[in-house]
């Protein structure tokens, strides 16, 4: 029962989150395929990137790649749901999934929240609304690389700063975990 209040909390978070930004952004429901880095770790990849005429430090996160519905920003997608060809856009299934593939394994696991608290020499990702190209499978399950910004909020598009508390669903230890900060 515990996993399951801890999960219900964070739908009602991300659901709260993403209606609060609505006026800001512009969001939809895609559907069909999308990429779910909400347990995934990130990998500096050493380039830049901008988001809103910012500058983020770039990283990279390995996703499982799913079908169904999924809400998207799609100020950051050029105005569309549909990807290049083997290409997807990094999303969050909608409604919350409480359970999807997870690596290292690519096995369905449960969902497991957790916060922490970034420091300066750890933080956290953000891939929601950002392209992934397509690679391999691992167990039956379709991967994608998804590239995305580095201490960048996907609330506000501000800069995530050094003492912020993030909710991540990545396991703890996880490098540069893809999450939200809390406002």
């Amino acid at each position: 029962m515990k996993i399951l209040t801890v999960v219900s909390t964070v739908i009602l978070f991300w659901v709260l989150a993403l209606f609060s930004i609505a006026q800001a952004q512009n969001l939809a429901v895609c559907q069909g395929e999308y990429a779910l880095c909400a347990a995934s770790p990130a990998t500096p990849t050493g380039n830049s990137i901008v988001v809103g005429n910012k500058v983020f430090k770039e990283g990279m996160a390995v996703c499982p790649v799913l079908e169904g519905s999924s809400i998207a920003n799609l100020d950051l997608m050029g105005g569309s749901c549909t990807a290049a060809k083997n290409k997807v856009w990094s999303l969050f299934g909608f409604p919350p999934l409480s359970s999807f593939p997870q690596a290292p394994t690519w096995e369905v696991q449960p969902a497991v929240a957790r916060t922490f608290v970034t420091t300066a020499t750890s933080g956290m990702s953000n891939m929601w609304s950002f392209e992934c190209v397509k690679t391999k499978k691992v167990n039956g399950v379709q991967l994608a690389d998804c590239f995305g910004p580095l201490n960048e909020s996907p609330f506000d598009g501000g800069h995530v700063k050094v003492g912020s508390t993030v909710i991540t669903q990545a396991p703890v230890g996880a490098t540069f975990p893809v999450g939200g900060n809390l406002p």
